[in-house]
């Protein structure tokens, strides 16, 4: 007996029948990528592996190919899990991800990076993990734990981990500091891949930058930039996250180098990875006019060639890791397959994810309205501005006489450490659009601190204690209700699954719009990166208003 799988008119599966126990025969239309054709074929399963691809003449009306690979993503901005995040992502036809657990290295350090490699092996989705080279990303705020060169060289000896994770301190590496040279040194000995993490960097310095060994970029915002890069031997990665949203700006670069270039998500909240993952550019790109050759070389080739990743490529030998879909137009994924087993049938995921343990860094105390006074305004406040769908912020200048006109936008934004009992880091933030009440998140890139920003003092107050009583979440407060997601898990995810951390996270995204008025389209991903200080140009950290161009503290008061 043997298993004919194929597709009728309607994509649905005809035939089942048992080839061996543990083996398939599939007859569909076989996409050859490289080749740049696609044929009718028999292929045939066993052992987890692609044993034959043989042409045939048989009706087929579906398409197989390699799973889509998400190039990076830190799988804990989905708020899930990774055996969570995977009961959502395989819907997608996503068979990996190129993963960098940094958010809860620096919540938990070493412990956190276990703790996600642990949790992803008890699902089928392939996670392919990398040591987080910035821990904390500066010293310039407080983090949960440090990882130094002696741990990133234990680490990069762990079969789970495949690469170095973004340099973040591209200051530290051009300035040849001594612990960032040696942690590259111990990549380019274990002849691993390096991810970068340059924003805005041009030139001479993005030169040197690259020359010493690190070969990507995810944080290109132009064409002019990415280009440059990429000229000087960087592989490009497009990036389309819940926040940073630069797939428009560097598509056109598939036109001449798809060879360079990777999909990635970075940041992806839970609601919306629920909508869509790689597939979504996938589309987007091929209905913009560029070649479907190149885009999938992009969506599902490239990340394996650059990490040497074990994920299979539809060739004879190699692991049964793909996809099937209605057509190479809008790439309906009607399967997805991986290590030769059927995880997602159209309608239903095959697995289930892994019960959740609770770690957690979260040891401060709650704050008054006295807290968040400040006692003597300047004449003029230096403002952090944010940008939507943009992780930069900018520096603006606001007369202290205007806070509270309602056309200047300008709230007050709190960082709270919540590793120590300190004082809280007060500011001002333009951009949020909020007409009452506050929001709170414990997830707050890079070092998690509980940050808010809210109208008043007394509903910026309520927001960072409901964060504090749960020891993590993300929380609206309207001004008469307040709404939460728990993330007891360092903060940062919930332990429960996918489709109840989406639904809850809607909720409050539309709480925060519609009954507080940001205009945001994420509000609360906007929110976590308000203290991402490797990202330019204003932020606020929990020790106080940071100048990233000058890397250093400025005074609220404009100088």
């Amino acid at each position: 007996m043997y298993q004919n799988n194929y597709f009728d008119s309607n994509h649905r599966i005809m035939v089942e029948q048992d080839v061996k126990k543990g083996a398939h025969i599939l007859n569909v239309y076989y996409v050859d990528i490289i080749g740049r054709q696609y044929f009718p074929a028999e292929v045939i399963l066993e052992d987890g592996l692609i044993q034959s691809v043989t042409p045939c003449d048989i009706p087929c009306h579906g398409f197989m190919l390699p799973g889509f690979i998400d190039a990076h993503i830190h799988i804990e901005s989905s708020m899930l899990t990774p055996s969570n995040f995977a009961t959502v992502a395989v819907r997608h036809g996503t068979v990996a991800t190129v993963s960098d657990p940094h958010e809860i290295a620096n919540v938990l350090g070493v412990e956190g990076v276990r703790y996600m490699i642990e949790d992803a092996l008890k699902s089928p989705l392939k996670f392919f993990f990398g040591a987080p080279s910035c821990v904390p990303a500066t010293d310039f705020e407080t983090a949960g734990a440090r990882i130094g060169a002696d741990q990133i060289k234990q680490l990069l000896a762990d079969p789970n981990i495949w690469y170095l994770s973004e340099m973040m301190n591209f200051p530290g590496v051009l300035h040849k500091d001594e612990e960032i040279l040696e942690k590259l040194h111990h990549a380019r000995r274990a002849n691993l891949p390096i991810d970068g993490h340059a924003p805005g960097l041009k030139g001479r310095e993005a030169i040197e930058y690259i020359q010493a060994g690190i070969t990507t970029d995810h944080e290109c915002v132009t064409y002019e930039e990415a280009l440059h890069k990429l000229l000087h031997g960087m592989k490009i990665i497009i990036r389309e996250g819940s926040a940073a949203k630069n797939f428009d700006a560097l598509i056109p670069l598939m036109r001449d180098h798809s060879d360079s270039l990777m999909f990635c998500s970075d940041d992806k909240h839970p609601d919306e990875l629920f909508d869509g993952h790689i597939n979504q550019l996938v589309v987007r790109a091929i209905d913009a006019g560029y070649d479907v050759w190149d885009v999938l070389r992009t969506a599902c080739i490239n990340p394996v060639l650059h990490y040497k990743l074990p994920v299979g490529q539809l060739k004879v030998g190699q692991s049964a890791d793909f996809i099937l879909v209605s057509d190479l137009r809008s790439f309906e994924i009607k399967e997805t397959w991986i290590s030769g087993h059927k995880v997602w049938d159209g309608g239903r995921v095959t697995f289930t994810a892994a019960p959740a343990t609770i770690q957690n860094n979260f040891n401060c105390l709650g704050v008054t309205e006295k807290d968040l006074v400040i006692t003597e305004l300047p004449e003029i406040l230096n403002v952090i501005k944010a940008i939507d769908g943009s992780l930069l912020t900018l520096k603006v200048e606001v007369p202290s006489h205007q806070l509270g006109e309602k056309y200047l936008d300008v709230l007050k934004i709190v960082v709270v450490n919540r590793y120590n009992a300190s004082p809280p880091a007060v500011g001002y933030v333009q951009g949020f659009g909020l007409r009452k009440g506050a929001i709170a998140s414990s997830v707050a890139h890079d070092s998690h601190n509980i940050v808010a920003v809210g109208v008043e003092d007394s509903a910026i107050t309520k927001v960072i204690n409901a964060v504090v009583d749960q020891k993590g979440g993300v929380v609206c407060f309207d001004g008469d209700k307040l709404s939460m997601l728990p993330l007891p898990i360092a903060g940062l995810m919930s332990d429960q699954e996918g489709a109840w951390v989406a639904a809850r996270y809607r909720e409050l995204d539309q709480m925060a719009k519609k009954a507080c008025g940001s205009a945001l389209k994420a509000p609360y991903m906007t929110l976590s990166f308000m203290a991402l200080l490797v990202i330019p140009h204003l932020k606020l950290s929990d020790r106080g208003l940071f100048d990233v161009d000058a890397f250093e503290f400025v005074q609220i008061a404009l100088e």
